[in-house]
């Protein structure tokens, strides 16, 4: 298992190696200004619903059941559950996105109200997002064909397919002065890259012989208990994706800037968040669906907890460096072209705020997977609706002192409030059983972090002063300077508090 999520991982590790080359080359042509803006809201709308309609509600409602259909009927009947919702996902987002399209200009008076005092920017919005739109439609199929493949162990293709919307804008920016600005050309960019995603994706389901085609829609057992877990998971999914709203929102009455500030921030924080926390989730869900489907309780919990095991060893470093030397990161990643210092300043401060919530960020997935894979999509939703409560009032109390920090660190409480109920609730069902080592495991982390975190704070000035007198690569140097020492410290912190054997162990144990 262990193994499947390092494939994940390094796919992903790469498309967000990939992501921060495409933000290197916005932040460059784009800056912080107002078509950068009118660009991040016109990327954020498609991805919203994304979120709601594909990787949150129908990816957790939709990998239990294709895995218990094909684990308990066998795959010809999977085949044909496939077929039902692949043809009635497919009727429902061509009619969403008819209905974007015609009225993006509503969609934006809702979702970014703040961009109407500002009729460029609102004119250039609704016009991106009319190009990035149709994403959605692409990248919704894309999560039907990986949910399938992932049941099947084929991780691969999933988690390489996000690369090309990275190479796709790159692409697309480095041919900006053919488009109307550059927010045009990392717009179309976006389109692209949907296309290129399903064909990739599409073919590995064909080549595995799982790709779905349409069938007259039957609403059988197997259907309506799908649709009886993608209501939860959707009003769920939809309550996350409000208060992600609600920083739209609100960012647009802040100055201008704020937007793109809690934008490289969270390309940021989301580093973390994709190549460990959604890699672990993303194999430990049809892990356990599989293992509870076949009546493998312990199982179940066992692959649960070395996936937490896992992401909490490789999590740390990151949670360390984003509290003590966020300001390092962002000017060696982003200080150039159009980025200015200030941009630099206001994006780190949002990342540590960010940061506040990393490491429930990173387990959430893992844990409601203890709900899911038993096709409990409801408990989930209780603990998500009450943690964005939680965000979206904090999100209004806290603007007007810290402006966008406030929205970030809105988030990062809720994000706790949700984790520690859904945790809480696991417990309480009996679905969790926590085994005597990980509690040793959590406290030896937590030990080997503040060393790095000491480590982080006490190097950064001596690697200041070191590179003090370069004319070029500061940043670059000093960041550098402190992942090398980083790693030494937490790698040797490691040794002295688990020895080689064990955390061979973590690595390889495979219940």
């Amino acid at each position: 298992m262990i193994g499947r999520i390092l494939t994940v991982g390094g796919f992903t590790l790469l498309s967000r190696i990939t992501g921060f080359v495409r933000d290197i080359i916005l932040a460059a042509v784009l800056g912080a200004g107002p078509v950068a803006d009118a660009f991040f809201v016109a990327l954020r709308l498609p991805n919203h619903f994304r979120a709601i309609f594909a990787e949150g509600a129908f990816n957790a409602a939709f990998v239990p059941s294709y895995a218990r259909v094909r684990e308990q009927q066998g795959a010809p009947r999977a085949a044909v559950f496939a077929d039902r919702i692949f043809t009635l996902l497919l009727a429902s987002q061509l009619g969403l996105l008819a209905l974007a399209l015609l009225f993006t200009s509503q969609v934006i008076d809702i979702l970014a109200p703040g961009l109407a005092k500002d009729p460029a920017r609102y004119s250039l919005a609704i016009e991106l997002t009319r190009i990035t739109f149709p994403y959605l439609l692409l990248v919704t199929l894309v999560t039907l064909y990986s949910g399938m493949l992932n049941t099947l162990q084929h991780f691969a293709s999933p988690a390489a397919a996000p690369i090309f919307l990275n190479l796709s804008m790159i692409v697309a920016l480095a041919f900006a002065a053919f488009f109307p600005t550059a927010g045009h050309a990392a717009a179309w960019g976006v389109l692209a890259a949907g296309i290129l995603e399903a064909l990739l994706v599409g073919w590995d389901a064909k080549r595995t012989g799982v790709l779905p085609g349409l069938a007259k829609p039957k609403f059988n057992p197997d259907v309506k208990q799908f649709f009886r877990a993608l209501g939860p998971a959707t009003i769920g999914s939809g309550g996350v994706q409000l208060a992600l709203f609600a920083d739209t929102i609100i960012a647009t009455f802040l100055p201008v800037g704020a937007i793109s500030a809690l934008y490289y921030a969270d390309r940021l924080n989301q580093l973390p968040i994709g190549v460990i926390g959604i890699a672990a989730g993303t194999v430990i869900l049809p892990e356990m669906a599989r293992r509870i489907a076949a009546g493998d309780e312990s199982g179940a919990r066992a692959a649960q907890n070395r996936a937490i095991e896992f992401t909490l060893l490789l999590s740390i470093p990151c949670l360390a460096a984003f509290l003590v030397v966020p300001e390092v990161i962002v000017r060696a990643l982003f200080l150039r072209g159009a980025f200015t210092a200030a941009d630099a300043a206001a994006a780190a401060q949002t990342l540590m705020a960010y940061a506040i919530g990393l490491l429930p960020f990173v387990l959430i997935r893992s844990t409601v997977a203890s709900f899911l894979a038993r096709g409990d999509t409801a408990t989930p939703v209780k603990a998500a609706l009450v943690g964005v409560g939680v965000n979206i009032v904090l999100k209004i109390l806290l603007m007007g002192l810290l402006q966008q920090v406030g929205l970030a660190l809105a988030t990062s409480i809720g994000a706790w409030v949700n984790f520690v109920l859904v945790a809480w609730f696991a417990r309480r069902a009996g679905l969790t059983r926590p085994d005597a080592g990980v509690r040793t495991v959590l406290v030896r982390l937590a030990v080997a972090g503040v060393a790095l975190a000491v480590c982080l704070y006490l190097a950064g000035p001596l690697a200041e002063r070191f590179v003090q007198h370069a004319v070029s690569l500061r940043a670059e140097s000093v960041l550098a300077i402190l992942l090398l020492v980083g790693a030494l410290v937490y790698g040797g912190a490691l040794m002295a508090l688990f020895g080689i054997s064990r955390l061979r162990r973590i690595h390889q144990k495979n219940p």
